[in-house]
């Protein structure tokens, strides 16, 4: 097996499979941040004299290749090839000779993979700010579509006071802002460059750090090389939490239209072809994709648990257990991705049912609004409290119907504009154009390339 680290010694064949098996699932995901490290470590060994101008240009020239060929055709370990390190070093190998060897000067397995994942999380980050907006937009667009549908509103389960489906999907929106905040939060720490710490204790190489994260658009750079070390598994982690907030919110949300659809509610509904039925049950309507949203989302909101477990008493400096949480972190993105894609579609055929608190069932919603109307009259709240209550023990409770919400945030005043403000500032936070602009020009041919 070809590997970065071999010396003279051949490793049992059962050790190489125990040890690498993930890596040729998941390393098709990190080869073309791979090439993107590396092409930014080149141009710096080239900076700092490690490597001639004329032996840069044609590393880089066949590192493009490679990216480009990678991003059309995909990416492979041959048979034999550990990982992706050691097959994008093959190929350069064959196609430069010795001179392919040279791009390791200055970094270990450790740094390069850490960053590796840092940019690959990044990428995955920018794809869920981007899906979690548009489905931000769409239960906004539903709040002020429904706002004057009214709905039961319920504490402990039993009826409470009158809400609306305006309320009732602006309130999950405002939570996906709560939970970007935490996303920016983990971008935050992921966006912090790694190279040059190289197996943890740094380099006797005059290596120019500050130039590798300008090239790879990071914000800043891990500083101490101990500490970027350990920052893996502590970055996935704060990443998980992240992705588990998100989850949060949207299981929370399947829960409620697995309510809502239940026939003793009544409150929403689906077309047929979106519901599944049953094997002996002609009439059933089953929400098996919001319950398969809930269980998906409850696996996510495990997933910084998983990994706390699996990083717990780990000293300082890299250990082996770390390359597990590729397997756990990695589908995650998929994962969550999926259940917004399926809340977008599900959403757009959604049906809301009107005038349902026209059912005297829902009466006692309006005791609030009744003993508020006699507050107003000047009678002191306790009194009408009491007043309503025997009212209503006694069945002879009288209401109107009619609502008088203005404060912000209430039926009558969904803030709806201060809300998407909100989630307007967290998205454009994010430097996004800043990083597409850096690594196009690391990806630009040698001829195109801005000062250094």
């Amino acid at each position: 097996m070809n590997k970065l680290w071999q010396k003279n010694t051949t490793v049992h064949e059962a050790v190489e499979r125990f040890t690498t098996a993930s890596d040729r699932e998941f390393d098709p995901m990190l080869a073309p941040f791979d090439i993107l490290g590396s092409l930014a470590h080149i141009r710096m060994l080239a900076a700092v004299g490690l490597l001639a101008e004329a032996e840069q240009q044609q590393l880089a020239a066949a590192l493009r290749e490679i990216y480009h060929q990678i991003t059309t055709k995909g990416f492979a370990l041959e048979p034999g090839v550990e990982d992706v390190h050691s097959q994008i070093e093959l190929w350069l190998t064959q196609k430069l000779g010795d001179m392919g060897k040279k791009i390791h000067s200055g970094r270990s397995r450790n740094d390069q993979v850490l960053v590796d994942i840092k940019l690959f999380l990044r990428a995955e980050i920018e794809h869920i700010v981007h899906e979690l907006h548009a489905f931000f937009s769409q239960l906004l667009t539903l709040s002020e579509k429904h706002r004057d549908d009214l709905m039961p509103g319920y504490t402990h389960l039993q009826l409470a006071m009158p809400s609306s489906f305006g309320l009732w999907f602006s309130a999950y929106a405002e939570s996906l802002v709560d939970d970007m905040r935490m996303l920016r939060a983990a971008f935050d720490v992921v966006n912090k460059n790694p190279l040059g710490s190289a197996a943890g204790y740094g380099s006797s190489f005059p290596l120019n750090r500050r130039m590798t994260t300008t090239l790879l658009g990071f914000d800043d750079l891990h500083y101490n090389v101990v500490y970027a070390q350990m920052s893996r598994g502590k970055t996935e982690k704060i990443v998980a939490q992240a992705l588990a907030h998100i989850a949060a919110t949207l299981g929370r949300l399947a829960m409620d239209v697995c309510l809502y659809m239940n026939p003793h509610f009544n409150f929403i509904r689906l077309p047929d072809a979106f519901t599944t039925g049953s094997s002996i049950m002609p009439h059933k309507k089953n929400p098996d994709v919001f319950e398969l949203i809930r269980a998906r989302c409850n696996q996510l909101q495990a997933l910084p648990y998983e990994i706390t477990l699996m990083t717990t008493n780990l000293p300082s400096g890299y250990h082996r257990d770390l390359q597990l949480i590729k397997e756990h972190l990695f589908p995650a993105f998929a994962a969550l991705r999926d259940c917004i894609h399926m809340f977008e579609l599900m959403f757009s055929h959604l049906e809301v049912r009107k005038n349902i608190l026209d059912d005297p069932q829902y009466r006692y919603l309006f005791s609030v609004e009744e003993v508020n109307r006699r507050v107003l009259q000047g009678i002191p709240f306790r009194d009408a409290y009491r007043q309503v209550g025997q009212e209503i023990e006694e069945g002879r409770f009288q209401y109107s119907g009619q609502l008088h919400h203005t404060h912000e945030g209430s039926i009558g005043n969904l803030c709806l504009d201060d809300i998407r403000r909100m989630m307007e500032e967290q998205v454009n936070s994010f430097p996004f154009e800043k990083i597409h602009r850096s690594l196009q020009q690391l990806l630009a041919d040698a001829s195109s390339r801005g000062s250094e």
